[in-house]
């Protein structure tokens, strides 16, 4: 075997897809995630944006396929084409709105019909910026997370706080699942992490609506 086939074999593939109303700053934790960078007046997502993310876990090469949906429920209908066939789930509500949590339980349901239990599930309690105006308890948000098997964590782009410990701790829980479905791999919950640039891409994106 080539050291180039080698290579290519050890590099895992997840898709994951962040879902969420609108306004809850789902675009903005993928620009920071991404690009590090944070727009107050962030294009409003249509239909879907896209980027991607290298990462090198203990020499296990990741990549990250990101799909941003849009929240709008005149899009809710072209969701599942989005997520269908993703390996893992950010559901993001805002802290100061307490219909934006309650709509991420739906959203979890939804998933589980298409996805099954085999999708790993975060739950992200973003604009953490806006401390003073929580109105969502963290003691709600960490029983319902126990409830359906997610992690829980607190972000906020405009800080940019808490977002890379999201996605590392949703990858290292990908790996596990897809080394747990591999009679051939070891468990690896590997903590030394590098990232390399990143490819991004975007797909209509039109309005405007500022998320932190």
């Amino acid at each position: 075997m080539t050291s180039s086939n080698s290579q290519a074999r050890q590099q895992q593939k997840f898709k994951v897809v962040l879902l969420g109303e609108g306004c809850v700053g789902k675009s903005s934790l993928v620009l920071r995630y991404c690009n590090n960078k944070f727009n107050e007046n962030h294009e409003q997502t249509v239909q879907s944006s896209f980027c991607s993310k290298r990462l090198n876990i203990n020499n296990q090469r990741v990549l990250l396929e990101i799909w941003d949906t849009a929240g709008q429920e005149r899009y809710h209908a072209l969701a599942p084409m989005y997520y269908r066939e993703s390996h893992g789930a950010v559901l993001v509500y805002d802290v100061t709105d307490m219909d934006s949590f309650d709509r991420v339980q739906l959203w979890v349901k939804e998933l589980r019909k298409v996805l099954g239990k085999e999708v790993v599930l975060v739950i992200a309690g973003n604009k953490i910026d806006l401390e003073k105006e929580k109105c969502v308890t963290e003691e709600a948000a960490l029983e319902y997370a126990e409830t359906v098997s997610a992690s829980h964590h607190y972000t906020s782009a405009k800080l940019n706080k808490g977002i890379d410990e999201l996605f590392l701790d949703l990858t290292k829980s990908m790996l596990d699942a897809a080394q747990s479905n591999s009679a051939t791999s070891r468990p690896n919950r590997g903590i030394n992490i590098t990232s390399t640039p990143n490819e991004t891409q975007s797909e209509q994106k039109r309005g405007c609506c500022g998320g932190k």
